[in-house]
Parts: C-alpha cells; structure tokens; sequence
C-alpha cells in the first residue's frame, strides 16, 4: 500500500500533521495516473491524447479521430494496415505517456488520424537464462521488466530512475541511467526488435520487420522517435543479477567544474546532485559489490511516492504565492528545509525495505535501480495520488536535459557558477526541485544516441499554468538553457526539452542522414510523421520555434523582440549577464 509523503515545501508541522491524518483514517487506496487518452464514446473515437502532466511544451490540444488498443502483434498489423490503406496521421503512446514535447501527437488531416496505444501489449514473452536474453511486448514497464527478470537471477544493467515508463517509450527517446562503465541508455542493451511498419498494398498495407542485432537497421528503429512505426517486440541482452553499495556524500561545488570530468570513471553507478545556491554537491558513490555482502535494500525515492493531495495542492499554491510576490527568501528557505530533510531521510532509500538507518545501501540491483510506488496502489478515492498527476492542483513544472561532451563540461559548469555569483537566490528555484541532477551517459551506436561521453544536465523549474505568466527570475532560467543549448552546442533528451531545446539539434548527430534514409524506406508516405517531428528531424524548415506574443515565456522561442516576453508585467528582451549572446526576458523595475 502505497506511503505518506515525509516531505512538503510547505512546513513540517503541516506534513507531520497531514501524516498523522492519513494514519488516523486507516487504509487509503491511491489512483495511479489515468490514462492519457480521452474519447468521447464507447467506440473511442473522437479523443484528446496528452501526457503525464496533462499538456504538451506548447501547450497545443491534441486531437484525434480514433484510439485502437491492440492485444498482439496481429491486431497492431491490422491497425497499422488500415491506417496506411486509409491515409491515416498515426502515433503509437505509452501506458502513462511521459515525453514532454509532443511526439505522440498525430497531424490532423482530412482523412483522420489514429492513435495506437501499447497499453495492452504487456506481456513477457520470454526469458532464456542461459542465454540471458529476454523478450518482451513493447508496453512493458520497466518496474515489471526487471521484476521478472530477477525472479531467474538476471539484471538490467542501466536504467531510468522512475519505473513508470514502457520498453518501448524509453527506447524510442533514448531514456538512459547513470554509468561510464558499459551501456547509459536502455537502447545499448536491445539485441533485437520488431517493428510494424506501412507496406504497400501487395504486401497488405502494413509488415513486421524483424531486426536482429547485426542488423543495420536497429541503429535507427532502437531510437526512433516513434517516427518509423509501431515497435511490437524487443529482445534485450541482460547481465546476472548482481548488488550494489550506494553512498551518498556531501562536498562544496567548488572544484565541481573539474571533478565532473572524472567522478564517472570512478564509481560505476555514480550520478551528482547540484544545489548552486547552497554551493553543495551530493556525489552517490554507486559500486557493484559481491552478492555475499550483507544487504536487502531498496530504493523508494519519496518524489515517486504516493503524495496526499492536499498537501501536493499546498505546496504548490505556496510557490505559486512566492512566484507572484518575487519571494526570493522565501523560496531559498524551502528549498533548503526541503534537501535537508530528504537527506535526513536518505531520499526514500531503506537499508531493508522499512527503514533508513544510513549509509551504505547494500542491495540487488532490481530494488536500487529504480522507484515508483505510486503506480503500485489499487484504484479507489482520489486522496493520494503521483506527485505529477494532471488530474489535481499540484506540481506542474518544465525539464531542461541536456548532454554536453566531457570536455564542455568544465568550460559549462563555471560559467554557471559565475551566473550564480552574480545572481545566487535565481537558483533557489532549481533546488525546490532537488537541484540539478547530473549522469554520465556511454557513446552510442544509435544514430540519434550520443555519439561522445556526455553528462546529462537535468534541470526540473517551476512552469505557470498561464502561457502569459513570466516566472521570477525568469532571465536566469533562460540564460542557463541558452547556454547549455546554444553556446556549448549541448543534446537533447528527445522525450524532455522545451521547444528551445530542440534548436538545431538534428545538425549534432553525424549519422542524422542514415537515419532519415532508414525512415524514408520504412515510411515513405509519411504515415508515422507530424509536423513536430518533421520539425526536429530538420525535414521541416519553418523549425521548432513558434514566434508570438510572450512566446519566449514558455520556451517557445528565443526572444528577439519585447513583445516575445511580458513588457506589460516589467519583462524585457535583454542580452544575457554571462552569455551575452543570449536573449532572454529580464525583469525591470521601471
């Protein structure tokens, strides 16, 4: 059953409060996420498809004709066949639909368009142990994916975080974890996949490609974008089972800018977490240790718990308070009331499944490697629910992720260290949302995978539920962005991102054009594009930025103009403190 949150922004007195609460009223089922799509009929037909946060970057609706739920492999041909005998706008989302920007958004057209979920294709389809492969449908979760595959002794190595996401999703937008040591992306370890694609009408309309690992073809389908067709198997090369020993330690940041460098090579698993105005960083020294060391423990990130939603809507409404006051003080005293008492309670980490009695974390990998306890609760009364869910007032935010090569990141890190100097409580807003966390990801072999060790940028900040609302500190944000996209030239998530974020990114993948040459012969009509995809894949040249009134605000643009930010609420098109290339929305007192 689903746990009571430890920790709010607001107070602890409110969360002990609340916590006492929940206790006194006994059991309480949680909701899981709903689901994404939404139709107005039985036969699902005229729907809306969203995702997790319930709106995409630019906010657009997303409109669709018809909703198809296959069960197998056949029923996805069948859908697939129709789609491209019919002309069809077609896109495949996940379970719980978490890509922020909208690749799962079909075009509207004068023929219709068709959404297929992977909902239903959710089975486990096979397990070899002596070959350690195992195949699976593509709307496989990763929290079940590697619960089954512990049950016979075998691992996946590198993983997300969150276990909310399918097999399929997070190979699609190159979802990764944290190592140096072997494969970073969850892609690096698909040995094979099959994938439906639109055929001519000989070959009925629609056909199973089946990519084994030798295959040149996977280096495109195992990131694809969704944009090749509809993934139905994947066939992953796993490890044995094997423990961790996790430890989390605390330094100042001010050899950060040089240690980032090198901290990958030295702990397998290890990650950082920056708070810049705090200058503190958290090194997880994360190691693989023999599975006779003592240890049962598990990972349970209070973020992915179960929150009551009274204090979810609280906590928001206090930020949304100290956003329209410019209470600067007041969101730094959160933020660090905040960390500290997740480090107190070692993040939701436990050393046997119950308690947090502190370091090492000694685990199997299976319990270390990722969380999510607010998907495992039966539907029942909205009382508690995932921190993000659209269907209440609480958290609703943006994520910058960013790749920068090893040696950018020196160069990266200082100059925002200097932006700090110049402006520390602009950071504050970074914090609230645990700072900025940074992972080391391998080179890869996809064509749309990083083709140099990079580390990963994640940086989640606080978004406004109105377009027209500049945030505080709203310059800084975008300086930080700029620079990490533009000045160093940085990668990005494909299933995160503002429309900013996307800004040439095609251009910094040399095997872009062997990419587009395998989309061409799998889809040459075009079945599985959009105008958003066209867009970041460069074969649309009008670009990802959409230029209007206060576009600027929600990362729609880079402002060239006034009107591009907020002038009737003191927010003006101005150059940047440290990058003075950047243009961003800068508060002035007049």
């Amino acid at each position: 059953m689903s746990k009571c949150l430890e920790v709010s922004s607001c107070s602890f007195s409110f969360v002990l409060a609340a916590c006492h609460l929940f206790l006194l009223f006994g059991v309480i089922q949680c909701t899981p996420p709903e689901n994404p799509i939404k139709c107005s009929s039985q036969g699902n037909s005229k729907c809306t498809i969203t995702n997790s946060l319930g709106v995409f970057s630019d906010r657009a609706i997303c409109k669709v004709s018809k909703a198809i739920y296959p069960t197998t492999e056949q029923e996805v041909i069948s859908a697939v066949a129709m789609a491209s005998m019919k002309k069809y706008k077609v896109k495949a989302v996940t379970r719980y639909s978490h890509s922020q920007p909208k690749l799962v958004c079909p075009d509207e057209s004068q023929n219709g368009n068709l959404i297929i979920s992977t909902r239903y294709l959710n089975r486990i389809l096979s397990i070899d142990k002596s070959e350690m492969t195992m195949t699976v449908e593509s709307g496989v979760l990763l929290r079940d994916l590697v619960s089954e595959a512990a049950k016979v002794g075998l691992a996946l190595p590198s993983s997300p975080y969150w276990w909310g996401l399918t097999i399929g999703g997070m190979i699609s937008t190159g979802a990764h974890g944290s190592t140096m040591w072997g494969g970073s992306y969850v892609h690096d370890y698909v040995i094979g996949l099959r994938i439906v694609t639109p055929a001519s009408p000989g070959e009925g309309h629609a056909k199973v490609r089946v990519l084994h690992n030798n295959h040149p073809d996977l280096k495109a389908a195992k990131l694809s974008l969704g944009v090749l067709g509809i993934i139905s198997q994947v066939t992953l090369k796993l490890q044995p089972l094997f423990k961790r020993s996790m430890t989390i330690v605390e330094e100042g940041d001010s050899d950060l800018a040089t240690r980032a460098i090198t901290f990958g090579k030295e702990h397998e698993f290890g990650d950082m977490t920056w708070y810049p105005y705090q200058r503190k960083v958290l090194y997880r020294l994360d190691d693989r240790v023999s599975s006779d060391v003592s240890g049962n423990g598990l990972n349970d990130l209070i973020g992915f718990r179960s929150f009551l939603i009274p204090a979810s809507e609280s906590t928001r409404a206090s930020e949304d308070i100290q956003e329209a006051t410019e209470d600067a003080a007041g969101k730094c005293i959160n933020a660090m009331v905040r960390t500290t008492a997740l480090k107190v309670a070692g993040f939701g980490f436990t050393n046997d499944g119950n308690l947090f009695t502190g370091y090492p974390i000694v685990g199997f990998q299976n319990r270390l490697q990722a969380s999510g306890s607010c998907l495992d609760s039966s539907v029942g009364d909205l009382i508690t629910a995932c921190i993000s869910d659209s269907r209440i007032k609480g958290t609703f935010y943006y994520t910058t992720a960013v790749n920068l090569p090893l040696w950018k990141v020196k160069n990266f890190i200082e100059d925002v260290q200097t932006l700090r100097d110049l402006v520390p409580q602009a950071f504050c807003g970074f914090e609230l949302y645990n700072g900025i966390l940074m992972r080391y990801i391998k080179s890869s072999d996809a064509y749309l995978g990083t083709q140099e060790d990079t580390v990963d940028f994640d940086i989640v900040y606080y978004r406004s539920r109105s377009a027209s609302t500049p945030r505080h500190f709203e310059d800084i944000i975008e300086e930080v962005e700029q620079m990490a996209v533009l000045k160093y030239g940085g990668i990005p998530h494909w299933g995160k991102n503002r429309n900013v974020g996307f800004i040439g990114a095609i251009n910094k993948f040399k095997h872009a054009n062997k990419f587009l040459k395998v989309k061409e012969r799998y889809d040459p009509f075009g079945v599985f594009s959009s105008k958003w995809t066209d867009q970041i894949l460069g074969l649309d040249q009008s670009g990802v930025t959409i230029v209007k009134d206060g576009c600027a605000l929600d990362g729609l643009c880079i402002c060239s103009d006034d009107t591009h930010c907020a002038p009737e609420k003191g927010y003006f098109c101005r150059s940047g403190r440290v990058y003075t290339d950047a243009r961003v929305c800068t508060r002035i007192h007049i």
